[in-house]
């Protein structure tokens, strides 16, 4: 039993204290607030960006600046979110993180200026990188191993219903109302989070925190935002090309810069120490390529409907909701499927199957009916987040306790890293190929590529995932394997 567990040692008739009591059921909920509001209010404001930019007299793409703010607010304080919460609890940081995303989701709603808003959203990113992956501290620390791929599911119905309501309420919201209400909605959302977190969530903190690594946390933050606004950019004309080779050089530098002082510190504030779990190790890089293609996919397909095929926004919006269902349909499934097959099998044969949908996408005709294409984008989002779930549960499988909270900052920025990667490099296949034929603007046979490319990156996953032993996360996914003596590591992998 964890150090953690409850034990009924009081009699009965006695209430418990809040740090004594069960973890509750609806916790996985608690967290999923937080993740719906992130996804939805990401979803609503690219639907928005042309209104607003008009109301502050700006272009759309100079307004993309407001959701870069946003990510490099990301970069820089993912890597502190768990030092964060085993020094002030994470029941106490993780409802500070939802009311300050509130606060600056009201401050953006007041903006009179396109800096005031880049301003609020940036005080947005600072409560998103505490929220999201204290949230998810916040369920391990609560919910037993053998719970948690129900678990995990659960929590990420709501974030796959964000990104379903985002685009059609911000649509609505903007053209009856104001694009204002876009973060007012925020409101509601984040008083229930709050509340909900305060009556069910245990304030569960380590008792030995170790002193702030702030060499570390410069290097990797500065380093991570550099790398992420240089991958945001890549491909996409909105900073000259010697401007966005400088900011991947930097970014790139700063991240080698943190290895090396991450290998002489005591106690780093990303601890590079976690690769040495084989279950971890194998998660976040196999996720990480996996991300690639699934990241690219979002950015590519709209574009594709519309540019390619001519639809307007709600004819595209109506086809790639299929690949959200997909989704929502899989979690009922994730659990049994995970028993039966356990996770090494599921892995490797899902991400294959999934590279495949990706790849489908680029076989897309104007003349392909639209029955076939919300088949294929309906099944590809099934299997694409039966990969997601298993990846996510068995990232933290083999993980010690005390290191759950370096294990899910790591983890968040990993995350954020690889989809961003993904956007990045679907949208330089993309330039590469219209600049090749000699046009400014993409045409329908312009994505094919960009598809295959992206879909062969996430089937690499395949290789990283093959070599996990047959019982990897037995624990966590209730499969049943014969006992065998573990696999001692190559030369390779100790180093």
């Amino acid at each position: 039993m964890p150090p953690d567990a409850y034990r009924p040692a009081h009699g009965p008739g006695r209430t418990l204290p809040m740090a004594e009591r069960p973890p509750h059921r609806l916790i996985p909920l608690v967290v999923a607030c937080a993740l719906f509001m992130e996804n939805l209010d990401s979803t609503v404001l690219a639907t928005s960006l042309p209104a607003i930019a008009q109301s502050f007299g700006e272009s759309p793409l100079h307004l993309n600046l407001a959701i870069t703010g946003y990510l490099l607010s990301l970069a820089v304080f993912l890597p502190i979110s768990g030092w964060i919460a085993d020094r002030f609890g994470a029941r106490r940081v993780f409802c500070a993180a939802i009311l300050i995303f509130t606060g600056g989701s009201i401050a953006c709603g007041f903006a009179d200026s396109f800096w005031g808003l880049v301003a609020a959203r940036v005080l947005q990113g600072m409560g998103g990188a505490m929220m999201v992956p204290v949230g998810r501290l916040v369920l391990l620390r609560s919910v037993p191993k053998t719970e948690l791929v129900g678990a995990m599911a659960l929590v990420t119905i709501p974030a796959l219903i964000g990104p379903i309501l985002g685009p059609p309420l911000g649509g609505f919201l903007t053209t009856y109302l104001s694009w204002r209400w876009i973060f007012w909605i925020n409101i509601p959302i984040g008083a229930l989070g709050i509340a909900m977190a305060l009556i069910l969530i245990r304030d569960v903190r380590e008792e030995a925190v170790p002193p702030f690594d702030w060499r570390g946390f410069l290097l990797a933050g500065l380093g991570l935002a550099a790398l992420m606004l240089g991958l945001e950019t890549l491909g996409r004309d909105m900073l000259p090309a010697a401007a966005v080779v400088i900011l991947l050089a930097l970014g790139t530098a700063g991240l080698i810069l943190y290895v090396l002082h991450a290998r002489r510190a005591a106690h780093p504030v990303i601890d590079l120490t976690l690769l040495g779990i084989r279950t971890f190790r194998a998660a976040m890089l196999g996720g990480f390529l996996f991300r690639i293609g699934v990241g690219a996919t979002p950015f590519l397909l709209p574009l594709l409907l519309q540019l390619g095929f001519g639809m307007n926004a709600l004819q595209s919006g109506l086809l790639t909701f299929a690949a959200a269902a997909g989704a929502l349909t899989m979690k009922i499934a994730a659990g049994p499927i995970l028993r039966r097959f356990g996770f090494r099998n599921v892995l490797v044969v899902n991400a294959l199957v999934s590279a495949v949908f990706i790849a489908a996408s680029g076989l897309f005709a104007a003349a392909t009916p639209a029955a076939v294409i919300l088949a294929v984008l309906l099944l590809g989002g099934f299997f694409r987040s039966l990969e997601f779930t298993s990846i996510n549960v068995l990232v933290y499988a083999d993980v010690p306790r005390e290191k759950m909270s370096r294990a899910t900052s790591f983890d968040s920025m990993g995350k954020q890293l690889s989809l961003c990667a993904g956007v990045a490099t679907g949208a330089l296949i993309l330039h590469t190929v219209v600049t090749m034929r000699g046009a400014e603007t993409a045409a329908a046979g312009d994505f094919a590529p960009a598809f295959f490319i992206v879909a062969a990156i996430s089937a690499l996953a395949t290789l990283v995932f093959w070599r996990l032993p047959p019982d990897a996360g037995a624990e966590v996914s209730g499969r049943k394997v014969p006992t065998q003596a573990p696999e001692p590591l190559t030369a390779s992998e100790r180093s």
